[in-house]
């Protein structure tokens, strides 16, 4: 275990004393029940997520103190992967090893993931003016949502010329290059740009957090995620089921600034691919923000409304486990080092970079294919108009929003 003392709250020990009070399956039976109400509960997006486990978990249930939390959210914010769900992941980890880690997975990501199976896979039935133009409805609800994680984005990640400017090359490579090696190219584009140009923001010093992972487990978890990069192209064009898990564990890898961001890495990794249509996407997508928990949770809908098997049950499953995997991987295999790491001047300037660049991707992605494929007229456009003013100057819930999109997009249907 590592042991650390925080400046405030709960030290190791009483960390250790509390685990000694409660036998491991009570503790990891507290842990599928606390996050079984969040993923029922939690709507908003990452960082709402990340406000309700702090009411919970550090308000309510005092299982850490502020500071801690505060530095365990610092760090999952700056690694790659679904930040909420790597909090989440780690609190279920400090409170009931590794089985609360796992039951917090599998608690807060189960009732979102079910719903968009069941969605993906009655929404092919749906026919008629009503039920087309509620699709229709869901995709241009995407695109106000994606414009405000864009506009959202690009005030805290590219707050000045420079990093501005680095957003902007990412989208010129991406217009040149496009596809997943191209997203891949502006973020390493991003990277070396931020070590050269950007003056890093002073990391602040909170809280530690003490969990049951020893450094030769991090190490491992390192070397199966650089493993997994590296072969699983190699020898996904022989299944394809390991080509569905390749594609979904890149994006997954590859996620940094938000849950927004998995957009057009899983749109190069499925629709450009030819395994679902652009409309079942954006429609997928548009249904997604309507139902709590995380967002990544995209993946069972994909992964259900894959043309080739496996597809249903099966491909959900499979790119679900997929897209999360290398974001606990990649968090179990830094949480030992954190605290020296996170200090280090040229690792803030090289995410500062990287998310810049992160910024330029998600607004080439609000072009194509969010914009292309939903808007076809002024009509379309109004709409999608009347969502973005409901989110982003009336703060209006995007579950409320999407639900006017779809009533509109039946509106706009009847009267066609």
């Amino acid at each position: 275990m590592v042991r650390m003392k925080p400046k405030g709250g709960i030290d190791v020990k009483q960390n250790e004393q509390l685990a000694d009070d409660h036998p491991a399956q009570g503790r990891s039976a507290e842990v599928f029940v606390t996050f079984l109400k969040l993923g029922l509960t939690s709507f908003g997006g990452p960082i709402a997520h990340l406000g309700y486990f702090r009411d919970e978990c550090v308000t309510r249930r005092k299982w850490l103190s502020d500071d801690a939390y505060a530095d365990l959210v610092a760090l999952c914010q700056f690694l790659p992967g679904p930040a909420s769900s790597q909090v989440g992941f780690a609190l279920g980890l400090m409170r009931g090893g590794w089985l609360g880690a796992l039951a917090a997975f599998t608690a807060f990501t189960l009732p979102s993931a079910l719903i968009l199976l069941i969605f993906a896979l009655t929404a092919s039935r749906i026919a008629g003016p009503v039920g087309t133009g509620a699709i229709d409805g869901l995709k241009i609800v995407a695109v106000a949502i994606v414009a405000q994680a864009v506009w959202g984005m690009s005030r805290t990640l590219c707050p000045d010329p420079t990093r501005a400017t680095i957003a902007v090359g990412a989208v010129m490579i991406l217009a040149f290059l496009p596809g997943a090696w191209g997203m891949v190219g502006a973020i390493a584009m991003g990277a070396i740009a931020g070590l050269l140009v950007c003056r890093a923001t002073p990391a602040r010093v909170g809280g530690h957090i003490a969990l049951p992972i020893r450094r030769g487990h991090a190490v491992l978890s390192l070397t199966v995620l650089v493993l997994l990069l590296v072969t699983l192209p190699m020898i996904a064009g022989g299944s394809q089921t390991l080509a569905v898990f390749d594609a979904f564990f890149r994006s997954g890898a590859l996620v940094f600034g938000g849950g927004h961001v998995v957009l057009p890495l899983l749109e190069a990794e499925t629709v450009a691919r030819g395994w679902v249509s652009a409309d079942a996407f954006l429609a997928g997508y548009g249904a997604t923000q309507a139902v709590p928990g995380p967002l990544f949770t995209f993946a069972a809908y994909l992964g259900a409304v894959l043309g080739p098997a496996p597809n249903g049950i099966v491909g959900a499953t499979v790119a679900l486990i997929a897209i999360f995997l290398p974001g606990f991987l990649i968090l179990i295999g830094v949480l030992p080092f954190w605290d020296r790491f996170r200090t280090t001047p040229s690792a803030q300037s090289l995410m500062q970079g990287a998310n810049a660049a992160v910024v330029g991707i998600l607004g080439a992605a609000l072009y194509d294919p969010v914009f292309t494929s939903a808007i076809g007229n002024v009509r379309d456009f109004t709409l999608a108009l009347v969502c973005a003013v409901l989110l982003m100057a009336w703060k209006q819930p995007p579950w409320l929003v999407v639900i006017v999109a779809a009533l509109g997009g039946v509106l706009l249907a009847l009267t066609a």
